[in-house]
């Protein structure tokens, strides 16, 4: 009976048993080339051949465009590019639903049909009643002129609560979400915070000039938008910005990529600010978020 360690021996003798690979001249029999191999080598040779063809093989694939011919493989522009065509034809499809509105009253004030309520609640000049000026008492009461003072006194200090906005025309709601803090002048939060999903489109609230798109450490991606009628809207804590200073934007266009970039961000949302000559306004009182 063997003993294993013959076994052994014996193996080991074979792979480093020595074989010469020669090379000759078929018509000649001269001798080109000759290498001196054993069946060890020959193993190590091919395994590192092996790795070194399949090392090189993925590096191929992973940095050249080849790997754009792999079935079910996306690349990073050709995301883009959907992402982009995309909120383009949600742009198109605001500004077509926003043309509806606009031709249906054209039409409505053509043809003559009015709105009920319109109608109905319309004041007539035939029902006001004559008012003899000598029964009006002109002067002002005891208790109006204490009003007035406390009124006065009270805007002398509250320079934020006489910023009003009034416009004969509606804001567009720049994204649709659930509002997770309000508008609060005394903490000094001046916008609201819409929660919304991440990469959501966000919109123009109004025609305008984009006056700031840039970077910040505390507030992320920022774009502020100037308007008509001393107005400015902010738009804070976005993921990428669509466009740059200077650019004319359109009410609904969309600007901007909700994130959740800056120091002071706690999850997917847009800080939306609204300013009137340089006061902040509640947003709330002027655009439906949900």
């Amino acid at each position: 009976m063997r003993s294993p360690k013959k076994d052994k021996r014996k193996v080991k003798q074979k792979l480093l048993h020595k074989y010469r690979l020669v090379i000759l001249n078929e018509d000649t029999f001269e001798e080109r080339l000759s290498f001196q191999l054993s069946k060890l080598n020959v193993i190590i040779l091919t395994a590192i051949s092996t790795l070194l063809l399949i090392s090189g093989t993925a590096l191929l694939i992973a940095f050249t465009p080849i790997r754009e011919f792999i079935p079910g493989y996306s690349s990073l522009k050709l995301k883009n590019k959907a992402t982009r065509l995309t909120i383009t034809v949600d742009s198109l499809t605001a500004v077509v639903e926003k043309n509806d509105v606009y031709f249906k009253s054209i039409r409505n004030m053509l043809t003559g049909q009015l709105d009920s309520l319109s109608t109905n609640d319309a004041y007539s000049i035939n029902d006001a009643k004559p008012v003899d000026p000598e029964t009006v008492n002109l002067y002002a009461s005891q208790q109006d002129s204490i009003l007035r003072e406390k009124v006065e006194q009270e805007d002398k200090y509250s320079l934020l609560e006489r910023a009003t906005f009034n416009a004969n025309f509606t804001l567009f709601p720049p994204v649709s979400g659930q509002i997770s803090e309000e508008y609060n002048a005394e903490a000094k939060h001046y916008a609201v915070d819409i929660v919304t999903e991440k990469d959501e489109p966000v919109k123009a609230t109004l025609d305008g000039t984009v006056i700031f798109s840039e970077w910040s450490v505390e507030t992320g991606y920022v774009i502020i938008i100037e308007h008509s009628h001393g107005l400015i809207s902010v738009y804070k804590h976005n993921n990428s910005l669509l466009k740059s200073q200077g650019d004319l934007v359109t009410a609904g266009e969309v600007i901007a990529v909700v994130g959740d970039t800056g120091e002071f961000s706690y999850g997917p949302h847009l800080h939306f600010e609204l300013w009137v000559d340089g006061y902040p306004v509640n947003p709330s009182d002027y655009i439906n978020f949900e």
